[in-house]
């Protein structure tokens, strides 16, 4: 007779599991079930104009290397005309010519300091707020652009130079 205290004690436990009565949940699709997971999530975005901060210092930088161009042009002009009249290699007009060249190129690193500058800005306040302002990004870009192209211009303009005095 052992057996109906161990039978009880199983219907006992068995009814424990069930919860009396109460709405049972639906198997009908959950709303987040319907979103398709390959949709891009749409998310406000933040259209907050450019940090005044931000903006100066970027200004201020341009600034810088707008005046550096107008530097480095004028060396470039004179490596220019040196090479243009400078003799064979290591002749005296060519040694002349290579300083000039050297005097330009020194030129360029206000500009290249500006565009370096420009970008540790974007990756500060990248790592420091985990994000960037869609303006704040599209400032930074666009003073990055503008350096890039003038920094571009002196780059090339360098090796019109060096290939005429046969540098490389």
């Amino acid at each position: 007779m052992i057996w109906r205290p161990a039978f009880a004690v199983f219907v006992v436990a068995l009814g424990a599991c069930s919860t009396p009565g109460g709405q049972y949940p639906s198997l009908q699709p959950r709303a987040a079930e319907n979103i398709d997971p390959r949709v891009p999530v749409e998310r406000p975005m933040n259209d907050r104009p450019v940090t005044p901060a931000l903006a100066s210092r970027l200004a201020e930088l341009v600034s810088t290397a707008r005046g550096a161009d107008a530097a480095f042009q004028s060396a470039a002009d004179t490596a220019e005309r040196l090479a243009a009249n400078a003799g064979g290699p290591q002749s005296e007009g060519w040694i002349a010519a290579q300083e000039a060249l050297s005097s330009a190129i020194a030129a360029t690193g206000p500009t290249r300091l500006a565009l370096g500058d420009i970008d540790g800005l974007g990756a500060t306040k990248l790592q420091s707020q985990g994000g960037l302002a869609p303006s704040d990004l599209a400032a930074i870009k666009d003073a990055g652009a503008e350096v890039g192209a003038l920094d571009a211009r002196q780059a090339a303009r360098i090796k019109a130079i060096q290939l005429r005095l046969g540098v490389r």
